[in-house]
């Protein structure tokens, strides 16, 4: 197996179809035969019923592409260089544009066969994914690179996000580096998650990895409440060779330690949706762009007191244009982050957060850590929750006129 990735993604959608279509046949879908003549020598003509199966499949294909995994195995196969060789050896054809649908029915017949029984067998699967890697990968090479990720545990065993880019289990991996899956020194008593990232030689090149890995973490960061950190080395091989320590700049350096967090197999989908939607809506310039980056900086601090500081270098930028001078921070924080019965405390603990950082810059805080830790929390959760809802479009980017509207709608009305 060359691509985990799709691997991973056909598997998924092999299954979900199987349920699919054996529900169909339950419920009264029949599929047809045709009646086969097999002459022999000397001896009497048999004739047997041949399931058409494929005929079937693509009768049902309507329902079948309503399933959440349809659409992530058609955009896999989409972007395979080498797919129109292995329709031409399934003598399957497509309309143009929808070589993907096409590759994905004649997939599921050579899954499937000849059979009017739809039980995923293991042993077909894997025959059936060899035989398309054999055609779209003809005459290239897939260069891979992997890198090892902090604070995040996955119950599945691979999770492909798309475009050649997944989250692994180290343990689960097919020929992963050791020193990727259980450190340098394996010092590590379990195996770590890996990024992977998966492309054809004449694809973008694996140069990419430090850019897709560094959005991968960052969509991460604003995914879930953790501690996730990228080691600054990741492992480059093409096809089956030998793996290459490469330096991975960029990724952000490991923050404190933190808990790991669990993924479950029922967030996996949200998770895909969320990074891709990341991918393509997080801004390069602008002051989003500038918070997104203070906020994990932020994250990557060992010291509390500089953690405090990025954050609200981060919420200033979105909520504060006018300058700290203006001390409209706090309000307008709390006029988004919180109902109207608690926004006086949480504007009072924003207040507190900023009364800190000016006595830091004067060398005046002495043992308030345990508090600068909680406020740093609780700041993180904040810019957390507005970066995610301004990236994923439920807010506004102008989160002063969003700010300033909720609290013009508090004044006392006019008498």
């Amino acid at each position: 197996m060359r691509n985990g990735s799709l691997h991973a993604t056909l598997r998924a959608f092999a299954e979900d179809a199987a349920a699919q279509l054996a529900y169909d046949t339950s419920n009264g879908a029949e599929v047809p035969f045709e009646l086969v003549e097999e002459r022999r020598s000397r001896r009497p003509t048999l004739y047997c019923y041949q399931a058409l199966t494929g005929a079937f499949i693509a009768d049902r294909f309507a329902v079948l592409s309503a399933l959440t995994t349809f659409a992530p195995a058609r955009q896999a196969l989409e972007r395979l260089e080498g797919l129109d060789a292995y329709l031409e050896s399934r003598a399957e054809t497509g309309p143009p544009g929808a070589t993907g649908e096409a590759a994905l029915r004649a997939f599921l017949a050579a899954v499937f066969g000849e059979t009017s029984s739809f039980e995923l067998d293991g042993g077909r699967f894997e025959r059936a994914y060899e035989e398309l890697e054999a055609a779209v990968y003809e005459g290239r090479s897939l260069s891979t690179a992997v890198a090892s990720l902090r604070g995040l545990e996955l119950e599945s065993a691979e999770i492909a996000l798309g475009e050649g880019l997944a989250l692994a289990r180290g343990d689960a991996l097919e020929g992963a580096p050791p020193e990727a899956v259980w450190g340098l020194e394996r010092e590590r008593g379990r195996p770590s998650t890996l990024m992977v990232l998966r492309l054809e030689e004449d694809g973008d090149g694996i140069d990419a990895a430090p850019l897709r890995f560094r959005r991968l973490l960052s969509a991460l960061r604003l995914f879930e409440r953790g501690t996730f950190a990228v080691t600054p080395v990741c492992w480059v091989r093409a096809d089956g060779g030998a793996w290459r320590l490469a330096p991975l700049p960029g990724v952000g350096a490991a923050g404190p330690s933190g808990d790991t967090i669990l993924l479950p197999a029922s967030q996996e989908d949200e998770l895909r949706a969320f990074t891709n939607l990341v991918a393509r809506r997080a801004p390069q310039t602008g002051e989003v762009a500038w918070a997104l980056r203070r906020f994990e900086l932020a994250l990557e601090r060992t010291l509390p007191l500089d953690a405090l500081t990025d954050h609200l270098l981060a919420l200033r930028a979105l909520l504060e244009p006018e300058g700290p001078a203006s001390g409209r921070l706090a309000q307008r924080l709390a006029a988004i982050c919180a109902l109207g019965p608690d926004r006086p405390a949480l504007a009072e603990r924003v207040a507190r957060a900023v009364t800190l950082e000016r006595t830091a810059l004067a060398g005046l805080v002495g043992s308030e850590e345990t508090e600068v830790r909680a406020l740093v929390d609780e700041l993180a959760t904040h810019s957390r929750a507005l970066l995610r809802d301004v990236l994923c479009g439920h807010l506004s980017p102008d989160l002063v006129g969003v700010a300033d509207g909720l609290l013009e709608e508090t004044l006392p009305a006019p008498v």
